[in-house]
């Protein structure tokens, strides 16, 4: 069912200035920062070769990550993302197996414009999982 990872994501508290690290530290080239307002975040991804880091900040007051950089003030791993041939059918898949997707189940655009779910952290050892449509 899994395809290849897609990306890593990291909450950071201060975009700007994990771009930079990425950047001046690592030697790493990012895109622009894209503002997604319908997840709450705004988010740059790292190209690092074989796959992404995508780095996230909160927008607005209501974002999904602020509960996280509260626990978290210098930001940290935030969630992977696996790429799936077919998203609703890994959706019932993994609901028949008892895996608990997040919100109302639906599919919703995610920041490469393809379709994403996300699972519950508890169903797969602490770790909050994102599938977006391949």
């Amino acid at each position: 069912m899994l395809g290849r990872l897609n990306h890593v994501a990291l909450a950071v508290p201060d975009l700007a200035a994990a771009m930079a690290a990425y950047r001046d530290t690592l030697g790493a080239l990012s895109r622009a920062p894209q503002a997604l307002p319908e997840h709450g975040v705004t988010v740059v991804f790292v190209d690092v070769g074989n796959t992404k880091i995508e780095l996230l900040e909160p927008l607005g007051e209501n974002s999904p990550i602020t509960a996280f950089l509260e626990k978290n003030p210098s930001g940290g791993m935030h969630h992977v993302c696996y790429e799936v041939d077919d998203i609703v059918a890994a959706r019932d898949r993994l609901k028949a197996s008892g895996a608990r997707v997040l919100g109302d189940g639906s599919p919703k655009i995610g920041a490469h414009g393809k379709p994403v779910l996300f699972l519950h952290p508890k169903d797969f050892f602490g770790t909050l999982v994102e599938l977006e449509q391949s």
